[in-house]
């Protein structure tokens, strides 16, 4: 049920653009989050901050979104976007010496810093490669396979690089746990 509610506005977008298009959709979806965290905080009080910052980009990018309607503006949004999450962890890491996955993320799991930093690195790393790869799929092909990669295929590489994260950390957890190590 909370993978339905987390998805929720990404399932109308995608429904709203299929009907009405891209701008109708932007609103759908900004309405639609706008609606998750009021869902969110009369069931169980709280918000996690993930889901404030979500809200903070859809409602920024996709206000922008309807301000301009313009295409470019559009297709360049994911990638800008992924830009400035991977260059947020790499800033944050850098020069401010901070994991700020692990300030957003820490509450839910316990790790060594050195594998937050792994995980700090490799996410700048997927940010900086899903931004190249939106332009090229946004300007190799028509808009709605471009939309229709932006949800599903952003949605399957996310959740691939997950899985992949999750299997290197509990073997690198196991390895650090082993009775062999000094």
């Amino acid at each position: 049920m909370k993978l339905l509610l987390d998805f929720f506005p990404v399932i109308l977008f995608f429904v709203a653009f299929k009907v009405a298009g891209i701008y109708w959709a932007t609103g759908v979806a900004i309405v639609a989050t706008v609606l998750q965290i009021g869902w969110l905080r009369l069931r169980t009080g709280r918000t996690e901050p993930m889901q404030w910052l979500s809200l903070g980009v859809i409602v920024l990018f996709g206000g922008a979104t309807l301000l301009a309607h313009n295409d470019t503006f559009i297709k360049w949004k994911p990638t800008v976007l992924y830009w400035l999450m991977g260059g947020a962890l790499l800033v944050g890491q850098l020069v401010f010496r901070r994991n700020f996955l692990k300030s957003l993320m820490g509450a839910q799991m316990t790790l060594p810093d050195a594998a937050w930093r792994m995980m700090n690195w490799t996410w700048t790393g997927f940010f900086a490669v899903m931004g190249v790869l939106n332009l090229w799929v946004a300007y190799a092909f028509d808009t709605d396979t471009w939309v229709n990669f932006k949800l599903f295929g952003g949605i399957g590489l996310m959740l691939l690089f997950v899985l992949g994260q999750a299997l290197y950390l509990s073997r690198y957890l196991k390895a650090e746990d082993s009775p062999g190590k000094p």
